[in-house]
């Protein structure tokens, strides 16, 4: 009997739809016309054991049980999905022939590997297991995907890089939220304090955001336009660029911080000759922005919508699962492959029939062929594209915000690239330099589908019709009073941004580097949900549009030592975890530096009290009611 495991039932009916009738449903399983039989996990059907596993003792929270390091480690069903797991195992030790269907990704891939290793199989079983990758729900393409299998053991390193990372979060979680619980109660706090890999260095973005802007003092600077009259044309103004003769009366940035200064160069200027001194025109085109990963699309959808990751992630799982209208949505790669090019006008007539953008589908021309379609850049998924599935049933008003998005992003792939015109003229006027730019469409290309075209404009479409050395007459000059501003409170959009680009916070060159080469903070399949976690934990909550954190998530970062609250470490595991699904470094190169950085770490933590947690409670509602609930509700939801 051949066997098919898929991540989840929604996968399984598709793969079953793609296989031979009739087809006979069973209790967690159905069995299709050849004989063979589709199964599933619903996610993770096993979990790492917790600590009183391995040792009664340790269902009493201790300081001196710490550090927690299992020698054997152990696996356990979940109890909600038990009976689910019982049938994938009784249906695996029956099997001649596994196909492991997980997701596309190392996730996906540890799962099913996890399932099949606990249960137990025969060694030629086992070495004949082979991997089905499936990235789109609709019939077709499934059953393209079962026609191109390929050996499970070319992903094994995959699977041990997903396992190498979920026993570290376990290790880093478990005695981390132990240690900070157990000193917390000592100054009076309430409650668990939960401490991850991930989550607590994302924590510790926003609080220091937020110390930012309250410590922030407005300066006031300003600004000198000349008002410059060309012949017969419209006035235009040019700004004044202080010389370097001006610096110790400008910031760092440039700007002029003295006002006498900048009245003196007003009155200088006024009736004054203004000599054209260069006149620069660049023609530049930009190509179209590639398809969405993950990430991108939550930015994106909340900048336009408002919407938060975790909406967003929840959206795309209805419309590639309940839907089928796009493809697996859980991706960190922005690139297609070449054969996917031959779908694209069923794929695009499927988006004039399902989304409001027939005008859009109409406009594309499909010889166009963008830089998206790269099979060197397409990993073991591709980037999230709408399927050629019609729209059937009714989408809510959020699922068709993301769809659009997702659809208007794909046909942007056959439309020409934008074209424009930048230009800028310099002038001397009493021998100071003043400048005007401009920027100039010439062909909008695949700007036409975008909202956002007169956000990418600079404030004059046309530069002065002017000529070098030609004179014109500075009319008079003004002064503009500006304020600096404080660092703007993260959003939705901006704090996923600052996740995916966490290098941007990062001033160790070598930490920076690393963390531009990995995923950033988190991953595609990870980062909404470690966000709701830390308003769950009440360490972040909501004014408005903007997220700042709460007096306790300030006071825990102020209570842990800083390298807990920065993403370097991440940035080393990440680094590691990438060696090890690449075969350039195996598990105990990743494990082995860990233990110590954990006896280093706890060490800390017994002797420093967390005294930002002083005289904190949380609210009500989310009160834990016990301690034996509170550590698993740790455990299982912040892994990370």
């Amino acid at each position: 009997m051949k066997l098919y495991i898929a991540e989840k039932p929604s996968l399984g009916r598709a793969i079953a739809a793609a296989l031979p009738k009739p087809h006979q449903k069973q209790d967690g399983y159905i069995k299709v016309g050849s004989g063979d039989i589709v199964t599933w996990c619903i996610g993770h059907i096993l979990e790492q054991a917790e600590p009183e596993a391995y040792d009664p003792d340790f269902k009493k929270w201790q300081l001196n049980h710490l550090p927690i390091s299992p020698d054997q480690w152990k696996l356990i069903p979940k109890r909600n999905t038990r009976k689910q797991f019982t049938a994938v195992k009784n249906l695996i030790k029956k099997a001649d022939t596994i196909i492991h269907c997980g997701d596309p990704d190392r996730e996906g891939q540890l799962l099913v590997d996890e399932v099949i290793n606990h249960v137990g199989v025969k060694s030629d079983v086992k070495q004949g297991v082979q991997r089905c990758l499936i990235s789109d729900l609709n019939t077709p393409a499934v059953k393209k995907s079962l026609s191109t299998l390929k050996p499970n053991s070319d992903f094994y390193t995959l699977s041990i890089s997903a396992l190498a990372r979920s026993r570290a979060d376990w290790l880093y979680g478990i005695n981390m939220t132990r240690a900070y619980t157990l000193q917390g109660q000592k100054v009076g706090y309430q409650g668990v304090v939960s401490v991850g890999r991930v989550q607590t260095p994302l924590l510790g973005l926003v609080v220091r955001r937020d110390i930012e802007i309250e410590n922030f003092t407005p300066v006031d600077y300003y600004e000198v336009l000349a008002h410059v009259v060309p012949g017969t044309q419209t006035t235009f103004t040019a700004k004044w660029k202080p010389s370097e003769a001006c610096a110790p009366y400008c910031d760092s940035d440039g700007r002029v911080l003295n006002k006498a200064l900048a009245e003196n160069v007003v009155g200088r200027i006024k009736l004054q000759p203004a000599t054209v001194m260069s006149v620069e025109r660049k023609a530049k085109k930009q190509l179209p922005p590639l398809p969405y990963n993950l990430s991108s699309l939550q930015i994106d959808a909340a900048k336009r919508f408002g919407l938060s990751a975790k909406v967003v992630l929840d959206t795309c799982q209805s419309l590639y699962e309940n839907h089928k209208l796009i493809t697996y949505p859980r991706s960190d790669n922005r690139y297609l492959p070449a054969a996917h090019f031959r779908q694209a006008p069923n794929v695009i007539s499927a988006i004039a029939q399902t989304a409001d953008l027939k005008k859009e589908c109409n406009g594309v021309d499909t010889n166009l062929k963008s830089r998206a379609w790269n099979d060197g850049k397409v990993g073991a998924h591709h980037a999230i594209i709408p399927t050629s599935m019609r729209g059937k049933g009714a989408v809510s008003r959020v699922e068709k915000q993301v769809y659009t998005l997702i659809a208007t992003q794909y046909l942007i792939q056959f439309y020409s690239s934008w074209e424009y015109v930048d230009g800028m003229v310099e002038l001397d006027i009493a021998g100071g330099l003043f400048v005007t730019k401009a920027r100039h469409t010439t062909i909008k290309g695949w700007k036409q589908l975008m909202n956002t075209l007169a956000a990418n404009q600079d404030i004059r479409d046309n530069l002065p019709n002017v000529v070098k050395g030609e004179v014109l007459l500075c009319e008079r000059g003004s002064l503009q009073e500006k304020e600096t501003t404080s660092p703007a409170p993260f959003t939705d959009a901006s704090l996923l941004a600052a996740m995916t680009g966490i290098s941007r916070y990062v001033t160790n060159p070598d930490v920076k580097k690393v963390l531009k080469e990995t995923d950033g903070l988190g991953t595609e399949a990870t980062r909404a949900n470690i966000i709701e976690l830390l308003f769950n934990r009440q360490f972040l909550e909501r004014k408005g549009k903007q997220i700042r954190s709460t007096a306790i998530g300030r006071g825990l970062i102020e209570s842990l030592p800083e390298s807990m609250t920065l993403p370097d470490m991440t940035a080393q595991w990440e680094s590691t975890l990438d060696k090890i699904s690449l075969k350039e470094q195996n598990y105990n190169d990743f494990m082995a530096p860990l233990q110590k950085t954990l006896l280093d770490l706890v060490g800390y933590a017994r002797c420093n009290l967390p005294i930002g947690l002083k005289g904190l409670k949380k609210n009500k509602p989310n009160r834990y009611k016990s301690k034996s609930k509170s550590a698993k509700s740790v455990y299982k939801k912040s892994k990370k």
